[in-house]
């Protein structure tokens, strides 16, 4: 029997032994977090305690205190300044400027897309291969194909002129750009086509003659676009464009206003990249939010009046290379 108590004894002194060490060395690691997270748990008894009837109850208290010091830890390196979540203040003039700087900084570009169609926009083809060519300040070509290859469209666009070619119905539209969205499905694709586009090649930005206003829209910059005065008369009280710029001043969503207000289309840009290759970018540049080379390769589309959505997807941009006068093609 004494030999029984004695090894208990014994045992139980080893124990506490152990546990009084590793409590010291807890409380030094714990230090090292800092003062606060020190504070919070120093209250607690040694992670191994001595043998004894309520090790279960008191094993449980130590890891409620060790998932408390392990969220104060995590608090501390999570927490964000207030200042960081406001927008800094941009006027609208400074967005008008960015934007003609992007558009001046592509003198030409030709890419390679391939764009999803839903509803009734085509019925010939829920899937189109594309190619566009540009040259500025007007010049445009865009050309789709279904997937066997044949010739859905071509639209030539120069000044306030266009020719569109619907080789499938043999048709050939030609006439003023305002007129082209009514001559036919095809036709509104191709419309619209045209202002999802203006995202890549900068062509969306502001008229010499607009009124522009920028306001804060949920944590984005909105600019409304207003038509200029025409024939004596006063400017327009309805904007016919919204254009939202995130805090990298990259535009990310533009809707298209009819005369009454009414949305024509809503237009999301997403997965910005360089043209350029990021060695050949200055590092200086990187962190600038002034980055005109940055267009979205992948643009979202709805129709306003319901009658089908767009998604188009570049493959390859290039820009600023000699473009030939046959590949942007002829009006007349």
């Amino acid at each position: 029997m004494w030999c029984w108590r004695r090894i208990r004894e014994v045992s139980s002194r080893e124990g506490t032994m152990l546990a009084q060490r590793a409590h010291k060395t807890y409380r030094m690691m714990i230090t090292m977090g800092g003062t606060r997270c020190m504070r919070a748990v120093e209250l607690y008894p040694p992670l191994l305690p001595s043998r004894g009837k309520n090790s279960r109850k008191t094993r449980l208290v130590h890891f409620v205190g060790v998932c408390i010091a392990t969220a104060i830890l995590a608090g501390c390196t999570l927490m964000t300044p207030k200042e960081e979540l406001l927008l800094r203040k941009v006027t609208a003039e400074e967005l008008t400027v960015l934007l003609r700087h992007r558009e001046a900084a592509i003198q030409s570009l030709k890419g390679l897309f391939s764009a999803k169609v839903r509803g009734g926009l085509i019925p010939i083809a829920s899937r189109i291969e594309g190619t566009v060519y540009y040259r500025r300040p007007n010049a445009l070509r865009l050309r789709g194909f279904t997937s066997l290859g044949n010739e859905l469209f071509d639209l030539v666009q120069a000044d306030d002129l266009y020719r569109l070619r619907l080789p499938l119905e043999g048709k050939t539209y030609t006439g003023h750009q305002s007129d082209m969205k009514d001559a036919g499905k095809l036709a509104r694709f191709s419309h619209l086509s045209v202002w999802a586009v203006g995202g890549v090649l900068g062509t969306n930005a502001i008229a010499r003659d607009e009124v522009v206003k920028v306001v804060e829209d949920r944590g984005r910059y909105r600019l409304d676009v207003y038509a200029p005065a025409t024939g004596g008369t006063s400017p327009s009280r309805l904007p016919i464009r919204h254009l939202w710029f995130d805090r990298r001043l990259l535009v990310v969503q533009e809707e298209w206003l009819g005369s009454s207000g009414e949305v024509e289309a809503t237009i999301q840009y997403d997965d910005f990249r360089p043209l350029e290759e990021l060695k050949s970018i200055p590092a200086q540049d990187l962190g600038d939010q002034d980055l005109r080379l940055f267009r979205p390769f992948k643009i979202s589309l709805e129709d306003g009046r319901g009658q089908g959505s767009v998604q188009v997807i570049f493959h390859e941009m290039h820009h600023n290379h000699a473009i030939r006068a046959e590949d942007l093609g002829q009006i007349s």
